[in-house]
This record gives structure tokens, sequence and C-alpha cells, in this order.
């Protein structure tokens, strides 16, 4: 008996030792990398953490992020609660402050209780398994990840501080619902920041990191909240919270505020689609370009040659030698967008787009040619829809997939449920897609922009009235017919030419002859004071066509295509006689460029969308500024916001000064409506504020049939009054309705006439 105990412990002794070399030596096979992956001591010291760019307002505002998989920024320790702090620890590791990696009193737990008595992993562990393991498919995997996460956990310990492996583990975790990282987490679940989370809140953050599929607050809120008791008791239990406060908080529903992590939803939408394209913007090639966009590539490569910020991405890189990635590398973007002001200009457009759209539909209702004009043919409308057809993802995937052309015909032309847009929500219905796609063309488009004259900075940008189902941008990308705002400029070129507000003209018609001996004589839409002499000033407020017509028999076409480019104007201008009446096509934000130039005393200032942009950790990337353009003289200047004055006192733009607008401060401006009413613009200025407005179909045929209803002054500028009443109503904007234009004493702006 004795022989046999003795032999047992030879054996029991033998298989001990030689486990323990077995693990050492597995051990060291790990250490060596001749087992498993360890990460190199380069990766350890910077784990290669995605992070969302994100993008904030002037106001310090967070306006969106960017990223591809994972919506996750990180935050610094000093950001979270320390309530969230107690919580994590008190939950998941609460030796975490006296082990280095490994917890080997909880490990050993673990084993003898197979794990009822709480699992072994410290937060470090599982750090290094959010870090560096793969997904495990079986319990062998799992089992074979174990040593490698406790080799990796130690070498974390040594490397980094317990405040920083805890901020780290926070800044990992998926919470699920594309909350990547606790700031995410806290803003999806809460609507709040890391720094004010409540101690409930906190709790139930922390109660995710168990199992985040299974409690799952949206989902399973009953089981949520029952685990995030457990949290509170766990805090309890070590002293983070008193007895009476887990008690009371346990009472708490969990008060979810959800927000869907949507690039579509949210602030200034269309501006942060426009900053993406310009940041990560390539090298303009152009054979990339089909021959009826040589335009766009020639505005594109002055981009890429002058503007630091389009391509930004792609002209510098880091440390590494590596373009930046604004999905991944964490940057931050300072804008120029005042969260506030952009929150106004959205409510405008919104408000006044909601009133111009039931008068559109109430214009056109039960009108075979709707939404186009009645001018169009059968024939024509026809050609309009089958064209819009082919632009859609429908099309392009059936196309794709080997359908034929009647194949794809009689599906566009079979009613099937869907969704369809309105202003007061999605829309279930039957409808056919072909007839979808007029649905849409139903719906009035919109541009709108506001900036400092003085600085550039772009306050707000609003480039549809619906981003989610509008997504072409008509603040930058869209150009349009300008209409009578073409007109300031004509005026300028007069005035710069030693002109006066004051000079005098025939209200007459006028017959002008054009570069091939063709007549031109345009007509004047409500023709005052006919036959009368009148003056510029005159002219220019009541928006004559005649006066103009004036005007522009004293110059050359090429003389006011060139003063216009000087203004900003970046497309092709056709010097013709007619462009005086805005032939040509301009975006939003040229035009509010181009106004600029008035208000800053003959200095064009271009938009400035960015201020400044920095790393992950803080470090100064890039600082950008505006640059400036002398087009005119100052003391032409004067004379234009003179005359553009009383276009708002006096002329088409009174409408600013009634009781629904009340905007009685300094202000000039112009309206502006093309030909058949197809665009409506208004782009006016305050001595602080320049902004412009168009209003339009999404094709030049889709207009109101009355010139009543469609021309700017009824169109567009009902935004702009909306968008100013709001802002100068607002005290901690600090605009001041008593700022006046900055205009010498000395001046008199019809000093020629005396």
């Amino acid at each position: 008996m004795k022989q046999q105990h003795v032999t047992f412990l030879k054996w029991f002794w033998g298989i001990f030792i030689a486990g323990c070399l077995l693990i050492y030596f597995i051990f060291i096979m790990i250490v060596k990398g001749w087992l498993g992956y360890l990460p190199p001591l380069e990766e350890l010291q910077n784990p290669k953490n995605r992070y969302a760019t994100e993008i904030f307002s002037a106001d310090r505002q967070s306006l969106g992020r960017y990223y591809r998989q994972e919506n996750r920024v990180g935050v610094q320790y000093t950001d979270l609660s320390p309530d969230l702090v107690n919580a994590l620890i008190a939950t998941e590791d609460v030796r975490f402050y006296q082990h280095t990696g490994v917890d080997v009193k909880s490990l050993f737990r673990a084993i003898v209780t197979l794990g009822q008595a709480g699992g072994g992993s410290t937060l470090t562990q599982q750090l290094a398994k959010q870090l560096w393991s793969p997904r495990a498919h079986n319990i062998f995997m799992r089992a074979m990840q174990k040593p490698i996460e406790w080799v990796i956990a130690t070498q974390l310990e040594r490397l980094y501080s317990k405040d920083e492996i805890l901020l780290m583990y926070l800044n990992q975790f998926d919470f699920l619902y594309n909350a990547v990282g606790i700031k995410s987490a806290a803003q999806v679940y809460f609507s709040t920041t890391p720094n004010q989370l409540t101690i409930e809140q906190s709790a139930m953050l922390v109660g995710m990191c168990k199992n985040p599929a299974l409690y799952n607050p949206i989902r399973h809120p009953e089981r949520t909240m029952n685990r995030r008791n457990t949290v509170l008791n766990q805090m309890y239990k070590y002293d983070y919270i008193t007895e009476e406060q887990c008690d009371s908080l346990k009472q708490l529903p969990l008060d979810i505020h959800y927000s869907s992590v949507d690039h579509k939803q949210g602030l200034a939408p269309y501006f942060r689609e426009y900053l993406r394209l310009v940041l990560t913007a390539k090298e303009p090639k152009q054979s990339n370009y089909s021959e009826w966009n040589q335009l766009q590539y020639e505005i594109d490569k002055q981009q890429w040659d002058e503007n630091p910020l389009y391509g930004w991405c792609n002209k510098n890189t880091k440390p590494d030698g590596t373009p930046y990635d604004i999905y991944q590398d964490g940057l931050r973007i300072y804008t120029t967008i005042d969260s506030r002001m952009q929150r106004y200009a959205e409510e405008a457009v919104h408000e006044h787009m909601v009133f111009k759209q039931d008068q559109f539909f109430k214009e056109k209702k039960k009108r075979s040619y709707a939404p186009f004009s009645k001018d169009l043919s059968t024939e024509e409308i026809n050609s309009i829809m089958n064209r819009a057809i082919r632009q859609t993802d429908r099309y392009r995937t059936m196309k794709k997939q080997g359908f034929t052309a009647k194949q794809i015909d009689e599906a566009f032309n079979t009613p099937v449920e869907m969704q369809i847009f309105s202003y007061d929500g999605l829309i279930d219905t039957i409808m056919s897609p072909r007839d979808s796609v007029k649905w849409l063309k139903h719906f009035l488009r919109c541009g709108f922009m506001a900036m400092d004259p003085h600085n550039g900075q772009v306050k707000a940008y609003v480039g549809g009235p619906d981003f989610a189902h509008f997504q072409f941008d008509m603040a930058t990308m869209g150009r349009r017919q300008i209409g009578s705002t073409v007109k300031p400029y004509l005026y300028t070129l007069a005035m710069d030419e030693g002109m006066w507000p004051c000079d005098t003209a025939k209200n007459v018609e006028y017959t002008l002859i054009d570069g091939n001996g063709v007549e031109w004589t345009p007509r004047d839409a409500h023709p005052e004071q006919v036959g009368e002499t009148v003056s510029l000033t005159w002219g220019l407020k009541k928006s004559s066509n005649w006066i103009t017509a004036y005007l522009m028999s004293l110059f050359t076409p090429e003389q006011l295509a060139k003063l216009m480019h000087s203004f900003g104007i970046k497309g092709p201008i056709d010097p013709v006689v007619s462009m005086c009446l805005g032939t040509c096509d301009v975006s939003v934000e040229e035009m509010v460029d181009a106004y600029t130039t008035f208000v800053n005393k003959g200095i064009r200032i271009e938009p400035l969308y960015v201020t400044h942009i920095e790393d992950s950790n803080g470090n100064l990337l890039g600082t950008f500024t505006a640059p400036t353009h002398e087009v005119i003289s100052k003391n032409t200047s004067y004379k234009m916001i003179y005359m553009l004055e009383k276009v708002i006192t006096e002329g088409t733009g009174m409408r600013l000064r009634g009781s629904q607008y009340q905007l009685y401060m300094p202000m000039g401006g112009k309206t502006g409506t093309s030909q058949n009413h197809s665009d409506g613009w208004f782009v006016g200025f305050t001595p602080e504020i320049v902004a412009g407005c168009w209003v339009g179909g999404e094709d030049r045929s889709i207009h109101f049939d009355s010139m009543d209803k469609g021309q700017g002054a009824r169109t567009a500028l009902p935004i702009y009054g909306l968008f100013m009443q709001k802002v100068y109503n607002d005290p901690e904007l600090g605009y001041s309705r008593e700022a006046t234009f900055d205009i010498p004493e000395w001046f008199d702006p019809n000093a020629g006439c005396k």
C-alpha cells in the first residue's frame, strides 16, 4: 500500500512538473512569437485604433462623423464620468488597480467554480481580446487565445497606466447600433456626452459590456434594466454608492433617448457631404472627364492648385508617409458653420418650402402635364421621364442583371407597394416606379448659403429641402440661370467706369445688336413711368429690363463677362448682349461670394469652410484662411450699396421691411427670376452677413404656371427673410440691427450729378 502511495506521488508530481514546464514553454513560445500571434512592441505601444473623423461647428458642436464601418470617436480620460469608471471597475474588474494584467486570484476562483462566481478575465485581458484576438469559432480556438491574451495583458500593463488601459477599453467597446466607443454610445442611447452620464446611465452602458446583444436596451429593455440593477448592486457592494442611492436608482426607468447614427440625418447633411467630397478629392486627370464635362475639369484643376482644402487628405501625409484617411484616422475638422445659424437656415428652408410645395401641388392638381410646364409636348415630357428613369438605381440594377428593355419598361409601369416622400413623413402607397419618379419631380428644390463678408466664414449651408431624398447639392454643385440678380454686376461696371446712381436714362424700349448682327429687344414685365427720364437707382430698384438694356448698350458683353469672372463666377459666360438679363448658369455659392464685394469695400473674399484640422491627439495639422481679390474701387462699392439698399426700401425687396419679417436694419439685395420663372433668386446682405437663395424645379421645365407665384420675390426671398429674422432675433449670436455699412460720412453717392 505504501509502495502504491509512493508511485502515485511520483506520477502526480511528475505530471504536475511536466504540466508546469509545458505551460512555461507555451508561454515562452508565445513571447517569442512561435505560437499564436503576439503583436510587436511598436504595435503594442501604438495600437491601430480606427477612429471616425469628427466635424465640429464654429461654436464647438459636433455636426457629424465620417467612418466606414465603426462610428468610434476617442475621448480623453478627463472626459469620462467618475460614475462610469466606478461602475466599470465594480462590475468587470474590482481588483483592477491591484493586479498586473492577470488576476491570479480571480482566475483560480473562476476555474474552481467553473465561472459561476464570476469570470477570470481582467479589463486588460478584455482589451487585449478587443484589439488583437480574432473571433473564435470553437472552444479549442478560444482556449488557445486565452494564454496569448494573458501575455498581451501583462505587456500592456508595462506600457500603459491603469487610466490609459481603462480609457482604451471604453474607446474600443462596440455598444451596437454603430455606437463604437463610449462617446458614440453616450450620444446614441442618451443624447449626451461621456462626462455627463448619470449613475444609472453609466450602469446601463457598463451592463452592456457583459454581452451587448443579450443586454440590448432597444430590443430587450426589461433584461437590460435587470442587468443595470446588477451593476448598481455591485457599485453598492464596493462602496461606490450608498444603499439609499442604489435602491432609488433601481426604481428608475432606462429612459433611453435613442438617436440612430445616419449620415443622411442630423444638422448640415449637405454641408457634411460637400466637405467630404472636397477633402477626399484626388488630383484631377483630364482623361477622367468626358468631353462635355471639360469645364468641371478646369474648375477642379484650379481648386487642386489653389485651394489647400481641396484634396487635403491626398495632398498631406501622416508620419508613416501614407495619405490621411478621414474614415479611420480620427481627424477633428473645425468648420466655420455656426450650429445655431445652420439650424435657423434649415428651419427657414423647411417652413417656406412646405408652403410653396402646397401652392405648387394646388396649381398643378389634375393637370395632365404636371409637374412640368404647360408648354411641353407629350413627347418632350416622355423624353424627360425616360432620361430620369435611366438614372435610377432600379434601372441600373435591372440593366446589370440582363433584363431586356421591354422587361424593364414593364417593371417600371407595374404598380407595387412602396413608400413615397412627403413633408409630413413617408406615405405607404401602391404606385408604379415610373409614377414614383414623377412624384419626386413634383418637389421644388432649393439652395441656400450665408457667410461673413469680412472673413469669408460660411455660417450656414443648405443644399436642398431634404437630404435623405434629394441629395443633389444646389448650393455648390447645381448651376442655374440667375435672372435679374446679374444686374448689380452691370450696374457695377457702369459705376466703376465713372457713372453715378443719379445718372439718368429714358425709360423706353431699347434694341441692341448682338455679335451676329441680330437685333435683340428685351421686354419689361411691369413697365412703369414709360417714356420718362429715370435715374439708374430707379432702374435697379425696379429691376427694369429697359434701363438694363440701356446700360448694356454702353459696354461690350466681353467687358461684363470679364467683370463677372472677377466677381468669382467660375462657369462659362457667353458674351452676348442678352447676358445682362442673367442667362448664364451660376451656383448659389458663387453668387453669395460675389456679393461680399459690395460689403467689403470692393474686396471679394472667397468662402471659407474650415478653420483648422487636428489629429486624434489634438495636434494641429493645418490651418486655413480665405483668399481675397480686389474687384472694384471702394467708391464703386459705396455706390452699389446705396442702390441695392434702395431695392430693399423702395423696390422689389420691400417685403423684407414689412410686418412679416420686420427687417429694418441697413440691408441691400436683389431679386432675380429667370425666363419662364424657372428659377427664383434672392441675394442680400447686411453689414455683417451675406446670404443667397435659389428655388426651382429639378428640371428647368418644372415651374409654376403663374409668374406671381414663381418669381424670386415669392420663392427665394422669403427663405432669406425667415433666416435673417431668426438670426437677428437671437442675441447670443451677437449680430446687431444697429450695425451700419462702413461708408465714410463724406461720401455722397449722388455727388457726380451735382
